[in-house]
């Protein structure tokens, strides 16, 4: 559960911004996207090796440009 400790004289909005700031660092909103809705475990697979198959490319990419 994440939670932010209100310091003295600090504004609410101040308390928001910090509290979403750390929601977002602790990925909390990208996993309830992510299991808003039941995924096969097939699509996970093929969703993994997707990314893996772009990050590969991605890396290939640079070391390439390092050459020249």
């Amino acid at each position: 559960m994440t939670y932010v400790v209100a310091d003295e004289r600090e504004s609410f909005d101040s308390l928001l911004r910090r509290f979403k700031k750390k929601v977002q660092s602790d990925r909390i909103l990208s996993e309830i996207r992510k299991r808003r809705y039941y995924e096969q475990p097939s699509l996970i697979r093929k969703r993994k090796r997707a990314a893996k198959l772009r990050k590969s490319r991605r890396t290939s990419l640079k070391d390439r440009r390092r050459q020249y």
